[in-house]
């Protein structure tokens, strides 16, 4: 398999923070774009779920109310502006990937757009591979790490995650080809 380095790629960063357990329930989005391991472009947006009532659970984790979106765009009318991000990029990381892959999807989908083809780079499972750490959840790994985080605020996670990526691919470039 071709050896990669975190210097030879563009990949985006994303986080989202859902209303309720549904996938659909987008309320808030954090982008970072990396270029050469570098942030080279961040982006946070509130959006309007699709429904008033938001989880309690979700709110206790994340702090946002109907009250704080309901004059935001939906996810369907932000999309064209955040798509563009994505374009030049190599493949996306999320911290715990499937979920935010099946937030991103399911929003795709529902709002009748086309979700970004790129393959998705767990960096839970990069972390897990590359240090060994009593726990692999985002605070641990930023403590770890020595990053700055707002643990629950997309834009934070977002950014976290995209130092992450760049730590671990610097330190195990190998785990990339799992990816590209």
């Amino acid at each position: 398999m071709p050896m990669h380095i975190v210097e030879d790629v563009r990949f985006v960063a994303i986080d989202f923070e859902t209303a309720d357990p549904k996938r659909d329930s987008a309320c808030a989005v954090g982008i970072v774009v990396v270029d050469k391991g570098e942030i080279v472009e961040r982006d946070y947006r509130l959006i309007r779920p699709p429904r008033k009532k938001f989880n309690p659970f979700c709110v206790r984790v994340h702090g946002l109310h109907w009250e704080d979106v309901c004059d935001e765009p939906s996810f369907g009318d932000l999309w064209p502006e955040l798509e563009p991000l994505f374009e030049d990029a190599d493949f996306i990381v999320a911290h715990n990937a499937p979920f935010d892959k099946s937030v991103l999807h399911t929003c795709c989908k529902e709002s009748g757009r086309a979700a970004p083809a790129q393959p998705f780079l767990c960096t839970v499972q990069l972390s897990r591979t590359t240090w060994e750490l009593s726990s692999n959840k985002l605070p641990s790994v930023c403590d770890y790490l020595g990053i700055t985080l707002n643990h629950h605020n997309a834009a934070s996670d977002a950014e976290a995650c995209a130092l992450i990526a760049v730590n671990g691919l610097r330190a195990n470039p190998q785990f990339m080809d799992k990816v590209l």
